[in-house]
């Protein structure tokens, strides 16, 4: 999607065997359009070697701040004012203490010191010491100087132990460093998500559901997270992993029926904006079984079901939004046909300011999409693309309007 496009991104390791995710991120970064510089601590070089990453970025890699390939000599000014970001990736218990107390005896150290621009750290190392107290208060202090923290996680870690301070992997450091980039359209936000389909039981074994994948949900979930949101994603069954998970900045709720999804939508209700993005069954099973319902060999009648209408979500949610014109409602129409008269019923009918709708067929499953905005003041297309940018896009057009 190349959203890393012009983007120069100084890449600073310093020791830890995490070293070795840093040349899938280099060439993750660099995939997406970013020039990558790579300096590295004198421990860093002991876990991967400047000529392995000089192959992968096609630059020099630096080492030391004495480096006499710097004209003037000063590669911790040279090298940081080129640079859009600095990820410190690994960022080791004692690399975080030199860059929290402003210590500069290395080239990382001093890299940190110098900048200009904005700083990520991507901590790695044993559990023992990310627990320490030491390497807590470092953190907040980090934190508070406006330095940006991606991870850790949890996980078995080098020395065999489990616990907190195993590294993210390559991609979620690169998604990372992707939402640090995306404008903070929504910051301080609250945003209400529902995705998937819903199923509604026949029996423990059986029931109904629709092709709806997730996909353009979570990419809203993921825009909207980057856009600087707090997101609650409130997902029916699917496969899909929560997007940017490691940021804190997203509370999923898994369900199944409709009701379900009801219920915790109605809980989750204090938010700006509710994206009703679920394709959410309009009916449900009243006489479900609560065994197997078993195939009578005598007797070739089909079992009668009767069927009762789901909770409307959406409409519910406009209702209770006309008093306080909170959260800002958008629907979501997957039509067979007619695509634009049943998008312009459907925005009247639930009393919304914007529909958003598609040929459902046409994008099931698929990583692409192609919409058409309703709105009160008429309608408008988003051409065919990744379900992501689209969803940058819609974040784009609703920021304007709350």
């Amino acid at each position: 999607m190349n959203s890393l496009q012009g983007k120069h991104i100084l890449l600073a390791m310093s020791g830890g065997i995490a070293a070795f995710k840093v040349a899938e991120l280099a060439r993750l970064l660099i995939q997406d359009g970013a020039s990558v510089q790579v300096a590295m601590s004198e421990a860093a070089t002991q876990f991967m070697t400047p000529v392995t990453m000089q192959a992968l970025t096609g630059q020099p890699v630096y080492t030391n701040q004495w480096d006499a390939r710097i004209p003037n000599n000063m590669a911790h000014i040279e090298l940081s004012r080129k640079a859009d970001l600095i990820l410190v990736a690994p960022a080791s218990a004692d690399m975080m203490a030199k860059i929290s107390l402003g210590l500069a005896d290395d080239l990382i150290s001093v890299l940190c010191l110098a900048r200009e621009c904005p700083l990520i750290v991507v901590p790695a190392m044993n559990k023992q010491m990310w627990e320490n107290a030491a390497t807590q208060e470092n953190i907040q202090k980090l934190k508070s100087n406006g330095v940006g923290i991606l991870g850790p996680t949890s996980g078995t870690q080098a020395c065999g132990e489990n616990g907190m301070g195993r590294m993210l992997e390559a991609k979620e450091i690169f998604e990372g460093v992707v939402a640090f980039f995306q404008p903070k359209l929504l910051t301080g936000k609250k945003v209400l998500i529902t995705a998937g389909p819903t199923y509604e039981a026949i029996d423990p074994v059986r029931g109904i559901t629709n092709k709806s994948s997730g996909k353009m949900g979570f990419a809203i979930a993921q825009a909207a997270i980057e856009s600087g949101a707090k997101v609650t994603l409130i997902a029916g069954p699917c496969h899909l992993d929560t997007p940017l998970e490691f940021t804190g900045s997203v509370n999923r709720i898994n369900v199944t029926s409709a009701q379900e999804m009801s219920d915790a939508v109605m809980q989750e209700l204090d938010a700006d904006i509710f994206f009703a993005v679920a394709a959410v069954a309009d009916w449900t099973v009243e006489n479900a079984a609560t065994q197997k319902i078993k195939k009578d060999g005598s007797n070739q009648a089909s079992p009668e079901l009767n069927f009762k209408l789901n909770p409307d979500i959406l409409a519910e949610v406009s209702k209770k939004s006309q008093a306080s014109q909170k959260p800002f409602c958008v629907g979501f129409a997957a039509e067979t046909n007619d695509l634009e008269s049943h998008a312009k019923e459907k925005r009247v009918k639930k009393n919304i300011p914007l529909l958003v709708a598609n040929l459902g067929p046409s994008t099931f499953g698929l990583d692409d999409n192609e919409l058409l905005l309703v709105e009160e003041s008429g309608t408008s297309k988003m051409p065919r693309a990744n379900k992501l940018t689209l969803a940058r896009q819609l974040i784009n057009h609703i920021s304007k309007k709350i």
